[in-house]
């Protein structure tokens, strides 16, 4: 009961602590059943954690176990300068039994009648404070040796799994831009024809579910190369990246687009099946990929690039091969374009 010092074994204690330690996935798993133990050991009130943004000024309650009169309510954010955890730090006084007498000017504690108050910061690896263990009483309430070593082993357990939950959440982050970056052109930042090639499977199978044609425009960059030979690869750079935002822009938010490689990209989206849409497609496409190039070093005048667009069944074929019919339609038109000249 509260206000009644909980004696528990060691082996006890122990064998709550590893059932709770093991079998924790998230900080909120393994916080709740220290709470609880926090209170029966300690026998104060209101056992809680808190994270303390500093930027913000405020100590919010993440987790909070209530058992008798007072009730700290989850989802609480107070000022941090009005707290007692930050006048306990502060002073270096982590318990009193008289905390009206010792912080009479807190707002937040006289709110909420706080008598007896215990508290332990918790750090994340690089020593920057996330917040605090703390718990506390309407009445006055001594701590025993056992409770302030239960806080303290409490907030090291708490402290410990918040750094590894930080260390894996940037480890998640450094492979999500690994994944990222293994998809993505460095240069136009369009998906390369890695992640091209996976996202025209994907295309497929949402094509041979619904029935629908598959069309695939391959496009090369006629005169690419004399770009490059006549104003440097700076320019030819800054070309092949405006000529990607083109693209972009012409594209549909459903389609796919992506840098196959060199001056070659790819355009794939789906159209209904009872239609020849070939002809839409590069009457839609051509016009936007040609005419004036204004770049920062110099301003081309660009004829337009090779343009293949075929429609394909996907129940009959497969990515490889309609990339292998776009390509061919697109060296065809390269020769009529050449003959042409």
């Amino acid at each position: 009961m509260p206000g009644t010092e909980f004696r528990m074994t060691p082996n006890g204690l122990l064998d709550r602590l590893s059932e709770t330690v093991a079998g924790a996935q998230s900080t909120e798993q393994l916080t709740r059943p220290l709470l609880d133990l926090l209170e029966l050991i300690t026998g104060l009130e209101s056992t809680y954690l808190t994270r303390i943004d500093l930027d913000e000024g405020l100590q919010t309650i993440l987790y909070a176990r209530n058992s008798a009169q007072m009730q700290i309510p989850e989802g609480l954010s107070v000022p941090w300068h009005d707290t007692l955890c930050k006048r306990a730090l502060d002073e270096g006084r982590p318990m009193t039994e008289d905390a009206q007498g010792c912080w009479g000017d807190s707002e937040a504690a006289r709110a909420l009648g706080i008598r007896t108050y215990v508290t332990t910061p918790l750090h994340l690896e690089d020593g920057a404070l996330f917040g605090t263990l703390c718990a506390a009483s309407t009445t006055c309430q001594p701590l025993s040796a056992q409770g302030r070593q239960a806080l303290t082993l409490f907030g090291t357990l708490i402290e410990q799994h918040l750094q590894r939950e930080h260390m894996l959440d940037r480890l998640r982050e450094a492979n999500r831009q690994l994944e990222a970056f293994s998809n993505t052109d460095p240069l136009t930042h369009l998906p390369n024809r890695r992640a091209l090639t996976r996202e025209l499977h994907r295309l497929f199978t949402l094509a041979r579910r619904e029935e629908r044609t598959v069309l695939v425009a391959f496009i090369d960059l006629d005169g690419f190369k004399a770009i490059n030979d006549t104003h440097g690869h700076e320019v030819g750079d800054a070309f092949l990246v405006e000529f990607a935002r083109r693209l972009q822009d012409a594209v549909r938010t459903s389609d796919i687009l992506g840098r196959f490689g060199g001056d070659e990209f790819v355009v794939a989206g789906l159209a209904p099946s009872d239609t020849n849409a070939t002809e839409a497609w590069r009457a839609r496409l051509a016009p936007l990929l040609q005419g004036r190039f204004v770049l920062d070093a110099c301003t081309l005048e660009y004829g337009g690039p090779s343009l293949g667009v075929i429609g394909i069944d996907p129940a009959s074929s497969t990515p490889q091969e309609a990339l292998k019919q776009a390509d061919a339609a697109m060296y065809a038109q390269k020769k009529l374009r050449h003959a042409r000249t």
